[in-house]
């Protein structure tokens, strides 16, 4: 792992620890130039990861607290009016930074979750008829608990399938929950992170992960995969074309955190899971059979033959 990748991986998992599979899957998916949705119960430290990462690059960060009463123009921006010459003028929202943390996204309503879609997808806003350009590197880390539905709005297809990928933190192991008691104590961890990346640095990586070769056998054995969950009879809505797009720059994405120069079917296997779970749709006998999606997904990666 370049040094400079792995000084970022040791600060994250200085403020969260035992969670490395969830932090290198992370890194994959920034250097993947993709969103994160982090799904998981209250207090396993998703915001704080966020906050952690989001200091550890010398970027603007802004967090969007979303609530049922948050109103697009909240994350956009809105017209304000000038007394002084009688005119408007366009104030940005917090969406124009370059890592945007949409706290408990499925608080907001449909509506205002919409507005999070042109820019997530074409790193551009749409504003009163005026198009603007978002920075790169734009991140959207959106986390969300999936065990309390009083006063949420499930997150439609649309919306999901804007993510690259969705993680989950669980709770910490035995050890490395101790250690947390004791780090804790006197301090907070997240107080000493110091920023290891500038966001130069980021977007030079960013491009550099493009370049990863992917020969016509891992092609086409990411298609197979994609493709077959269309064709599961417990599935009624399958990836979509942006998903396989956005496998293929994950599993590049991974080469390049192991200092690879090309993508293994390794690769695919690994991020599979993570890419396509939260973009499929199974029918109503496989929701309530106790098989969950990533299972699915993961019998069908394991149904397929990897090319030699």
């Amino acid at each position: 792992m370049n040094s400079k990748l792995q000084s970022l991986k040791d600060s994250l998992t200085s403020v969260i620890s035992g969670k490395e599979d969830a932090i290198e899957l992370l890194l994959v998916a920034v250097l993947a130039d993709g969103h994160v949705l982090m799904e998981d119960v209250p207090g396993v430290g998703k915001t704080t990861l966020a906050k952690t990462l989001a200091r550890s690059i010398d970027s603007e960060f802004q967090r969007i607290q979303f609530t049922p009463d948050l109103l697009p123009s909240d994350i956009i921006g809105s017209s304000v009016y000038n007394p002084k010459d009688g005119s408007f003028h366009f104030r940005r929202g917090p969406i124009f930074a370059h890592i945007v943390l949409a706290d408990e996204i499925n608080r907001a309503s449909p509506r205002t979750q919409s507005a999070l879609l042109e820019s997530m997808n074409e790193r551009q806003i749409t504003a009163e008829g005026h198009t603007y350009e978002l920075a790169r590197p734009f991140l959207v880390i959106a986390t969300e608990n999936p065990v309390e539905y009083y006063g949420t709005y499930p997150l439609p297809e649309a919306q999901l399938d804007r993510f690259a990928m969705q993680i989950t933190l669980g709770y910490p192991d035995f050890e490395s929950e101790s250690l947390l008691l004791r780090s804790r104590r006197s301090a907070d961890p997240l107080d000493s992170v110091k920023k290891i990346l500038n966001r130069d640095e980021l977007v030079a990586f960013q491009d550099e992960v493009k370049n990863v070769e992917i020969e016509k056998t891992v092609s086409e054995y990411m298609l197979k995969i994609v493709r077959k969950t269309r064709e599961d009879s417990r599935i009624t809505l399958g990836a979509s074309p942006r998903a396989l797009l956005t496998l293929s720059r994950c599993a590049q994405a991974r080469a390049f955190i192991s200092d690879r120069k090309f993508s293994t079917p390794d690769d695919v296997g690994a991020v599979a899971e993570h890419v396509l779970s939260h973009r499929i749709v199974l029918d109503g006998k496989s929701k309530h059979s106790g098989v969950s999606k990533r299972q699915i997904i993961s019998e069908i990666v394991s149904s397929i033959a990897p090319p030699i």
